[in-house]
């Protein structure tokens, strides 16, 4: 018999090391992240326990979160025990992680700075396996009108249209913007074409009389900011 035949169901297990009665006894914040997730799919298959299957997904994302939280439900639904439901409850229950943290540091509706932008941001781009440039539409007294998806891409590059920009600009009489964008890779290093599509919008916002405020990139890292690093 071999040793998966030899696991034994979690119901069987003591009543301390069972997830739900560990949390309800002990307190959510005693239980393992592999726990918490075991609670999420309910229950593993004939070979192994919710448990168990929570720890070969988390170690599959090398035990981190924040990877996990990209996975997309295709990606889970690959794992043996993970049909489309259970990925879609995993996917559901790291969103409302994220989404709680974004309310318990709720964005601005002034910009003051580039963190104030990121706050903001983050939440739209962190977790994205693709490019996407978007812009925040400044009023007076630095104040949010808008923010606007400009434009997806592949995982390196997107295409941005200045005409885009500026007729939204435009539309909605914004006296400034704000250019942000991610890197999937992670890197917060400005690339070349950054450096050339911010000149290039910087220049045309000055004979609008628009102000381009600052160009943001968005990682899992942080972000990098063009503004406070002298390069406006």
């Amino acid at each position: 018999m071999s040793n998966y035949e030899n696991k034994i169901g979690i119901k069987s297990w003591a009543e301390e090391d069972r997830p739900r009665e560990k949390l309800a006894g002990q307190g959510r914040r005693a239980l393992t992240d592999a726990e918490l997730i075991a609670i999420l799919i309910g229950s593993g298959s004939r070979n192994e326990t919710a448990v168990e299957l929570s720890k070969r997904i988390l170690h599959h994302y090398d035990n981190d979160l924040n990877k996990l939280g990209k996975a997309s439900i295709t990606e889970l639904s690959n794992f043996k025990g993970i049909g489309e439901a259970k990925a879609i409850s995993i996917i559901a229950a790291l969103e409302i992680g994220r989404r709680r943290n974004d309310f318990e540091t709720k964005p601005p509706e002034v910009i003051t700075g580039s963190k104030d932008a990121y706050n903001l941001m983050r939440r739209l781009l962190v977790d994205l396996n693709h490019e996407e440039f978007w812009i925040l539409l400044m009023g007076r007294s630095q104040k949010v009108l808008a923010k606007e998806l400009v434009s997806k891409g592949g995982l390196s590059e997107t295409v941005v249209d200045p005409k885009i920009i500026f007729g939204m600009a435009l539309h909605r009489q914004a006296t400034g913007v704000i250019m942000i964008h991610n890197h999937p890779s992670g890197s917060l290093k400005p690339s070349q074409n950054d450096l050339n599509l911010t000149k290039r919008l910087t220049d045309a916002g000055k004979l609008l009389g628009i102000n381009v405020f600052d160009h943001i990139i968005i990682s899992d890292e942080g972000f990098y900011s063009f503004a406070d690093n002298g390069l406006f």
